[in-house]
Parts: C-alpha cells; sequence; structure tokens
C-alpha cells in the first residue's frame, strides 16, 4: 500500500455526492428537523458525516447539532425513536436509535481546557455559526440545516476538503490550546483520508507539542489505534514524530530515528519500521480481512529495543543484541501507560519478543521438536508472527528477498504438516494430571507441576508418545526425582 497524496477533488463532484447522500437520509434528517423545527428549534447534521458525504463514505452513524437543551432533544425523540441513551448528557448529547440509524444530537457548546485539567469544560453556545467556530477542522465545521437542507460553511471547510486540507477554523494555537488532543486527530485524520496539514497547523504543532501531555492517556490511546488502523498509518504517524507529539505520547517511535555514523552501517531503523507496518497490512489478508491493531502495532514496536541494544563493533558493524527481548519489556511498559487491556498488551509483547525467533531456523536445520516449540511460544498469536516475521524483510537484494520467503514457506509447511498430524495447536502431555498423580502415586503439590513440565519437554522433542512408554518415562522420572 501506499501513503501517496491523493488527488484533489472537483466542487461539482462533491456537491454530487452530498447531494445522493442528502437523497438517501433525507428520510431520518428531514423528519427530526421539521419535529425540532416546530418546537421552536434549530437542527442540523454536522461534522463527520457532512464531511465523509462529500468523500463518499456512506455511514450509518449520524452527528447533529441543535439549539435544543439535552432535556428539550429528549422529550422531542420520546415515542418516535426505537430507543434513547443519555451517557453523553454531561457534554450536551443524547442518542438514539431510528431504525438502521444510530443518531447523535448535541446542544451548541463550546469546550475549553484549564491549562492544567484533562477533562473539557462544557457551556452551551446560542447559534450554528458558533458551534461549527469550535470545532477541530474546517473540513468538520460544515452543517446541513434540516429540514430546509442550507448548506452552512462559514470557515471553508468545502473548499479544504476538495484540496484535501487539514486547516483549523480559527488560530491553530487557540485550536490546541483548547484541546491539545487535536494535535493528534490532526494525524489520524490524515491518516484516515489521506489529507495534508497546512503549514500554519504543522507549526502549530510543532510550537505546543508539549500541552499534549495534559490529555489523559485513554483518549490519547484510542487515537492512537484510530491513526494505526487507518489506510495510511504512515502519513499519520510521521506528523506528531515531525512535529514533536509523538516524543511525548510514543517515544519510542521517535527514538528509532536513530544517529547515522558515516563509519558504521545499520539500516535506517525508523523507515525501516514504517515499512515493516505497510508491509504487515498488505499480509492481513491471513486474518480474514480488516485492520487487525494488534498485527499493525507489534509492527511499529517491533525495534524499539534496538536504540538501547546498539553497540559499535569493529569493521564498521552495528549490533542490537537482545533487542527483541527488550523491546517486548519496552513495549509493555509504553502499552501499560497507554492503559491498553491486559489481553492486548500481552498479545503485542509476545510478537516482539519472538519476530527474530525465526531466524535461527537457518536453512531448515529445527528439528521437529525446535518447530513444535516455535508453535508452542506463539501460541494464539502464530498467524500474527508469520505476518511479522515476513514484513521484517525489508532488504533491497532480491535474490536474499526470495531466499527468505522460500525459507518461511518451508517452515510454515512443516507446521501445517506436523499440525496435521499431531495437533500443534493444543499439544499437551501424553498424561493428564490424574494419571501424572494416580500412576507414580504423587500427591498434589508442585511436584505434579514439575513432572507434566517434564513430559511436555518429551512430547516437544519426540513427538506423540504411546500410553505405555508415557507411563514408562512418568515412572522413570518419579524415580530420578523422589519427594524432598
Amino acid at each position: 500500500m501506499s501513503d501517496a497524496a491523493l488527488p484533489p477533488l472537483t466542487i461539482v463532484e462533491v456537491q454530487r455526492r452530498v447531494g445522493e447522500e442528502l437523497t438517501r437520509i433525507g428520510p431520518v434528517i428531514d423528519e427530526l428537523g421539521s419535529r425540532f423545527a416546530a418546537a421552536g428549534e434549530e437542527l442540523a447534521p454536522v461534522g463527520g458525516p457532512v464531511r465523509d458525504a462529500m468523500l463518499g463514505r456512506l455511514q450509518n452513524d449520524l452527528d447533529f447539532t441543535t439549539s435544543a437543551r439535552p432535556e428539550k432533544t429528549e422529550k422531542l425523540l420520546a415515542g418516535w425513536v426505537d430507543a434513547i441513551w443519555d451517557m453523553g448528557r454531561a457534554f450536551g448529547t443524547i442518542g438514539a436509535r431510528i431504525g438502521e440509524w444510530q443518531v447523535e444530537i448535541t446542544t451548541y457548546r463550546s469546550e475549553t481546557y484549564d491549562p492544567l485539567s484533562r477533562k473539557p469544560d462544557v457551556s452551551y453556545g446560542d447559534n450554528l455559526p458558533g458551534d461549527l467556530g469550535r470545532r477541530d477542522f474546517t473540513v468538520n465545521a460544515m452543517a446541513v440545516s434540516v429540514p430546509g437542507r442550507e448548506f452552512e460553511d462559514p470557515y471553508g471547510g468545502l473548499v479544504d476538503l476538495a484540496n484535501r486540507v487539514l486547516r483549523t477554523p480559527g488560530r491553530p494555537e487557540d485550536s490546541f490550546s483548547d484541546d491539545p488532543l487535536r494535535m493528534m486527530r490532526a494525524a489520524r485524520f490524515a491518516a484516515q483520508l489521506g489529507f495534508a496539514v497546512a503549514p500554519e497547523v504543522v507549526e502549530a504543532m510543532t510550537a505546543m507539542a508539549g500541552r499534549i501531555e495534559i490529555i489523559s492517556a485513554e483518549r490519547v490511546r484510542d487515537e492512537l489505534v484510530k491513526l494505526v488502523c487507518a489506510p495510511f498509518p504512515r502519513l499519520g504517524l510521521t506528523l506528531p514524530v515531525d512535529t514533536g507529539p509523538a516524543a511525548h505520547v510514543l517515544p519510542e517511535l521517535p527514538a528509532l530515528a536513530l544517529e547515522r555514523d558515516e563509519h558504521h552501517r545499520h539500516k535506517d531503523v525508523y523507515e525501516h519500521t514504517l515499512t515493516v507496518l505497510e508491509q504487515s497490512i498488505d499480509l492481513e489478508s491471513r486474518l480474514g480481512g480488516g485492520p487487525d491493531f494488534v498485527s499493525r502495532f507489534a509492527a511499529l514496536m517491533h525495534d524499539v529495543g534496538k536504540p538501547r541494544t546498539r553497540k559499535f563493533e569493529t569493521g564498521g558493524i552495528v549490533t542490537f543484541h537482545h533487542h527483541d527481548v527488550v523491546g517486548a519489556k519496552i513495549t509493555r511498559k509504553r502499552m501499560q501507560a497507554l492503559r491498553f487491556s491486559n489481553a492486548e498488551i500481552d498479545a503485542v509483547s509476545k510478537l516482539v519478543e519472538l519476530h527474530l525467533r525465526f531466524h535461527g531456523y537457518g536453512s531448515g536445520e529445527w528439528t521437529d521438536a525446535a518447530v513444535r516449540r516455535y508453535v508452542r511460544d506463539a501460541g494464539d498469536q502464530l498467524e500474527r508472527l508469520h505476518m511479522l516475521t515476513r514484513a521484517d524483510c525489508t532488504t533491497r537484494n532480491q535474490r536474499k528477498a526470495d531466499r527468505l520467503r522460500k525459507t518461511y514457506d518451508s517452515l510454515e509447511e512443516r507446521i501445517a504438516r506436523l499440525a496435521e498430524q499431531e495437533e500443534l495447536a493444543s499439544i499437551r502431555p501424553d498424561l493428564d494430571g490424574a494419571q501424572i498423580m494416580e500412576i507414580p502415586g504423587i500427591p498434589p503439590g508442585r511436584r505434579v507441576g514439575a513432572a507434566y513440565k517434564h513430559l511436555l519437554e518429551l512430547r516437544m522433542d519426540n513427538g506423540p508418545m504411546s500410553l505405555d512408554d508415557a507411563r514408562a518415562a512418568l515412572l522413570a522420572w518419579a524415580e530420578a526425582n523422589p519427594e524432598d
């Protein structure tokens, strides 16, 4: 895949798409608009749905802005919608389901941050232009007043969208001061939409990068996940690296841009990492398609141990011994700081730790026991490990690349063959816990676990054993390891 800039759109094409989308969602927006207008209130689809309509990205989630306060919105919806929820009431938002449509209606508002606060102070506004002016980017500051379907674009979002540029409605310094998370949102929208970022926005991000630290880890994490899973993640990642916010929320990424030494040879680790990410994305069909955060983030983090393990050797060689183990620890610590789930942390850290294991395979010298251990250690991340290992080959030497690919093909074929013969995915000792206690008469305790581990190692080394052979091996172990 490529993060090359997308061509600009024509205004005529944008207007045509909007007309088609308004026709599609008309039954919902016109009825809602009439209900609010009859009650003396204003209502307008706003933000993402309007922007995405212009880009031809259809969706069934509709955002509205209104002059009505939340309690009045709730009354106007009651009895007509299929369901109502008010979890966003504190921020002026009432949600509803209308058939296949998910709707969120938010009162005109403005948000500002206290310099030391992690949460926005919400105050209601009294007009649509004011509400649009407090939004993050001009392409999200467009609305369509209903039921009349009048297009509202006081900040030039239509032109910016046609030119595929991210710009703020007002001064970017004011926007980022009010909500520093918008710096990460700029990166996320660049990654999702393939848009460039206006020079003044880049300048403000560079000057204000440190302000991102007042934002909660959870909000930063959510933006990072959306960015990494977007169609153009390289665009989204290079922006906060180049301007500075990444140094505060994901410092391991800019740290990969190691200082080059003319007397020593090593790859540009930062550029290598972005290429591995893109090559991993190209392999996602192996998982059934769709963005996969775990495999993408593992690709992004797989070499984060290199800056700490870099050593200069004689002859101009640079080494990074044990960067896989060091990188796994760094990855776990960073993901914990960003409040990822334990399951995500374990999965990504495991992939980082194992990403070099294949290179001990040589040209196929591994025994079947080594192959079994590779599968056992990868566990439920085996398919992602296949993807990461293949993606990690970025050499420009085509003969070397072909050789590595064919060698990994061979390993996967061996895994498949052993899996068919031995049910590799669920390798267990040939005796269960009850048999381990019963046959040699071992009481419950640590000795049972030690016997289980011994039999599992035998299973890894020799493959499946008969019941008689397993009994004999257990009795021999019990005799050699008497109870203390």
